[in-house]
């Protein structure tokens, strides 16, 4: 587990320290946890995570996988909404709306697996779940590749279970999911920068690509928070 600890405290160092201030200036690791916090509690008009989840399990009678599936629907379209009111503008705009469009979609990606999660069991205030939570955001080609290289310590729901909570990997986790958020929003920023010159084209592909990714986000963590037992 040292060992471990350690290659992912080293990929995070070396990557994404240095890396933040020229993604995406003035933004740090920080936000990741504070999206997470919000989308737990709630923030504005978004109810928190679990208070939404029950809403959408009534809806559906008490079926569960139904519940899930309405959950990953709802997040898919605020995260469309999202992507296309960053990109609608235009690169006049971008400079100013890209650390909203990461900070927004990551609070949207974390309410929508903290949902699942809370729909198959889990407590949400377990710093075990919340770091599962965020592994989750990765991916799971991501997940799979970190972990075959002992960059993580295991996929999301086994870090969900495990025996005892190991703070060690908390500011890790967040490095390396702030990084991959970041690096998504302005990959996403580069693939659509001749439809930002006309500017609602732009806003089309945004709102496309973040919307796909948090459908891809959250089948994954559809399959990988299982129903735990007694819970069902």
């Amino acid at each position: 587990m040292a060992s471990v600890k350690r290659a992912l405290a080293g990929q995070a160092a070396r990557v994404v320290v240095p890396r933040f201030p020229a993604l995406a200036p003035g933004v740090t690791s920080s936000f990741v946890r504070e999206a997470l916090h919000r989308a737990i509690v709630g923030v504005g008009p978004l109810a928190p995570a679990a208070e939404a989840a029950e809403a959408q399990l009534r809806e559906q009678h008490g079926q569960v996988d139904k519940a899930v599936h309405e959950v990953i629907e709802n997040h898919v379209g605020y995260a469309s909404v999202g992507g296309l009111l960053a990109n609608v503008g235009g690169l006049v705009t971008a400079a100013v709306l890209t650390p909203a469009n990461i900070s927004g979609l990551a609070l949207i990606q974390c309410r929508m697996i903290a949902g699942i999660a809370h729909l198959r069991g889990y407590d949400l205030d377990d710093p075990r779940v919340r770091n599962a939570i965020l592994v989750t955001i990765l991916g799971e080609d991501m997940v799979k590749k970190m972990v075959r290289k002992m960059e993580l310590p295991a996929p999301p729901m086994a870090l969900a279970l495990a025996p005892s909570h190991d703070p060690a990997l908390d500011q890790a986790i967040t490095s390396a999911v702030a990084s991959d958020l970041i690096g998504r929003v302005l990959g996403k920023q580069i693939a659509t920068n001749i439809g930002r010159r006309v500017p609602v084209v732009g806003g089309v592909v945004g709102a496309g690509v973040d919307g796909y990714g948090t459908w891809k986000v959250g089948r994954y963590a559809a399959r990988e928070f299982l129903q735990r037992r007694g819970t069902a």
